[in-house]
C-alpha cells in the first residue's frame, strides 16, 4: 500500500461501500471499486496486525520483564486505580 495511511484507507473504504450501496454504478465499475476495496481492507488488516504486535511487545509484567500480552481495557482501569 506504500505510504497510504490507515485513516486514508478507511475513508476510501467507506466511500467505496457508499458507492456500492447506492447501486447506481455499471457492473464493470462496481467490480473495479470492489477489487480496490478488497485490497484496501487487506492492507488495513495488515496495519492493524502490525500495530497489535507492537503493543504486545511493549507490555511488561510487574517485574519489568517484557511478555506477550493482549491489551485489555479492564486491566488498564485496574492498574490505574491501584
Amino acid at each position: 500500500m506504500g505510504g497510504v495511511k490507515f485513516e486514508q484507507a478507511m475513508a476510501r473504504l467507506e466511500a467505496i461501500v457508499g458507492e456500492l450501496e447506492k447501486g447506481e454504478l455499471p457492473l464493470d465499475e462496481s467490480l473495479k471499486i470492489f477489487e480496490e476495496g478488497i485490497r484496501l481492507s487487506k492492507s488495513c488488516l495488515k496495519i492493524l496486525e502490525d500495530a497489535e504486535r507492537k503493543v504486545e511487545v511493549l507490555v511488561q509484567d510487574k517485574n519489568g520483564k517484557k511478555r506477550l500480552h493482549a491489551f485489555s481495557p479492564d486491566e488498564e482501569e485496574d492498574s490505574s486505580s491501584s
